[in-house]
């Protein structure tokens, strides 16, 4: 593992547990301070997440581009922001941060660290919004990066997460890892583990579906895959930034113009050149 590698895998999975402690610990929370009115929960779970969310990205975005989740992660190997070796410490550092956040949610508020969640969400109608919300998801994050206005992803995504939570039946998981991080925990943002092999599965689905919609509204999407969901910086080790298979637009070699031959008789000849020097002498003759 590189050095750089291992740094944007720890932004990854520190975004992720933040991430997961959001979504589950603003539930927990909204499950006390609003116990008999569920739509009030749910507005008060999405509103903090997705507040939480754009910070995230904003704070952990120049460090591995954010993705802190799993489908993200893989839509944009496959158009060449990551190799697969790159994608596959991405993915594990995000299973692993979006556990630790589950665990560290529960312990805040004086919970079992793991307790396995009962509530059982199974149906085709919340298969098919888990579809719908990870095609949305990974349609916004591309959509924004091909504009050319990177600082306004993280509030795109944002955005897009807080109004999934009320036009998707599912609530918009639509992040493998979240979705198995929300398993160890018996709250309000909870979901069985017999439930999250098919949620899952619908969020390829969708992760599918969306990237052969990209790959035709976006036929360039791999010369802007590297700055998924925002561009990362320099790697302070090497000064580079490592960008998968391809490099991004920005990345990729200027030509270089060769410097036109000054003639001696230019008047733009400067004083220290050939040409400037015999100017000289002819005045002071």
């Amino acid at each position: 593992m590189t050095g750089g590698l291992g740094r944007r895998m720890l932004g990854e999975f520190l975004g992720t547990a933040f991430l997961a402690a959001a979504v589950i610990g603003s539930g927990i929370m909204a499950s006390r301070l609003s116990p008999n009115d569920a739509g009030l929960e749910l507005l008060e779970n999405a509103a903090a997440t997705a507040a939480a969310l754009v910070a995230i990205i904003l704070a952990i975005g120049p460090v591995s581009g954010a993705h802190l989740n799993p489908v993200v992660t893989l839509a944009d190997s496959f158009f060449g922001g990551l190799s697969n070796g790159e994608a596959a410490g991405y993915i594990g550092a995000q299973f692993a941060g979006g556990a630790a956040g589950a665990m560290a949610a529960n312990l805040m508020f004086s919970l079992p660290v793991v307790e396995l969640s009962t509530t059982v969400r199974s149906s085709g109608a919340l298969w098919f919004a888990e579809v719908v919300a990870t095609f949305g998801l990974l349609l916004v994050i591309f959509g924004v990066v091909r504009s050319g206005k990177a600082s306004a992803a993280p509030f795109a995504v944002g955005a897009y997460i807080g109004g999934a939570y009320f036009f998707t039946a599912s609530t918009s998981f639509a992040n493998p890892a979240v979705t198995l991080a929300r398993a160890l925990s018996h709250t309000f943002a909870g979901i069985s583990p017999s439930s999250v092999p098919p949620f899952v599965a619908a969020q390829l689905v969708g992760a599918g579906l969306a990237v052969l919609a990209i790959m035709v509204l976006y036929p360039t999407v791999t010369t802007f895959a590297p700055d998924v969901v925002i561009p990362r910086e320099a790697d302070p080790m090497t000064n580079r930034r490592d960008s998968g298979r391809w490099r991004g637009h920005h990345d990729r070699p200027r030509r270089v113009q060769a410097s036109p031959i000054v003639s001696p008789r230019s008047s733009t000849s400067s004083p220290g050149s050939d040409a400037g020097r015999s100017a000289t002498s002819k005045e002071a003759s």
